[in-house]
């Protein structure tokens, strides 16, 4: 069986020294959608240098690595093919502002396989700390089809209740048609998201975006909106990938306020309102 759950979850942690410069940081915010307006002052606190804001969700691609969708095919136990590999939800905690440049030690262990039956679940969680102690701390769920049905736990349920009432806010989004092939640059060179001979290998009619930058678009929707435009207010940004979105579409972003939270949906409005993130939550301060 090409997926052993009992060696993966044994295996040592991965560790390596990641580094970053500002010319990163910008050209995320730049894959995400940032810069529209380009002369607006709340666009440029993530485009221009003098008045740089980290975005915390900058955390999935810092250091430019391959994302932990695909470092985790990389852990003893897990062999299996990227075609049939899919991000099934992402979840950040930040434990202090990210700084414009630096540098960190990241750890990468797979913490939990699940047995979803048709496929299994595989969550890696990657913890990254500078000198002055931890960072940010990430977990991927990782949904590999044709991987599951030996019988293992099928781990926690990650649904939760659909909002109820109007939203306090809603914004719609539009997503450039060159969006996939500019936030690849960030690190995640998946052909599925550039490769339509690639996409249609793993079942889908065209490449689709990343995630990834589905939940950085996001997450900034919700700073720019209801958090002041203040990026040091998030603490964490956790989601579940309901669905694709293809470059060129315009998502609907619908935001609930909480106590020290935003409860977050986002739907593909040229596909009749299709689910993209689901049991989406910002927490703040």
């Amino acid at each position: 069986m090409p997926l052993d759950a009992a060696r993966a979850l044994a295996a040592p942690p991965r560790t390596a020294r990641i580094s970053w410069a500002v010319k990163d940081v910008l050209l995320y915010h730049l894959g995400i959608g940032a810069g529209r307006p380009a002369t607006d002052p709340g666009e440029l606190r993530y485009t221009l240098e003098s008045r740089l804001h980290v975005l915390p969700s900058f955390a999935t691609v810092a250091g430019g690595g391959p994302p932990g969708v695909i470092r985790a095919l990389s852990i003893p136990g897990v062999d299996v093919d990227l075609a049939r590999v899919l991000h099934a939800g992402q979840s950040l905690t930040v434990h202090r502002p990210l700084p414009a440049e630096g540098s960190a030690t990241t750890s990468d262990r797979i913490v939990a396989v699940y047995d979803k039956g048709g496929a299994a679940l595989l969550v890696l969680r990657t913890e990254a700390a500078g000198t002055d102690g931890p960072l940010w701390t990430c977990d991927a769920r990782i949904h590999v089809r044709g991987e599951g049905g030996w019988g293992g736990d099928r781990g926690p349920s990650t649904r939760g209740g659909a909002p109820t009432g109007p939203p306090d806010r809603t914004l719609g989004v539009a997503v450039r048609e060159e969006q996939a092939l500019l936030y690849r640059l960030t690190g995640d060179r998946n052909p599925l998201h550039a490769d339509p001979a690639f996409a249609a290998l793993a079942g889908f009619d065209r490449p689709i975006l990343h995630g990834l930058c589905t939940y950085g678009m996001t997450l900034k929707a919700v700073v720019d909106t209801l958090l002041d435009g203040d990026v040091t207010r998030v603490r964490s940004c956790a989601t579940r990938f309901a669905g694709v979105v293809h470059p060129g579409e315009t998502l609907r972003v619908r935001m609930w306020r909480g106590d020290g939270e935003v409860t977050v949906a986002v739907s593909a409005v040229d596909r009749g309102e299709a689910p993209v993130l689901t049991d989406t939550t910002v927490t703040h301060s």
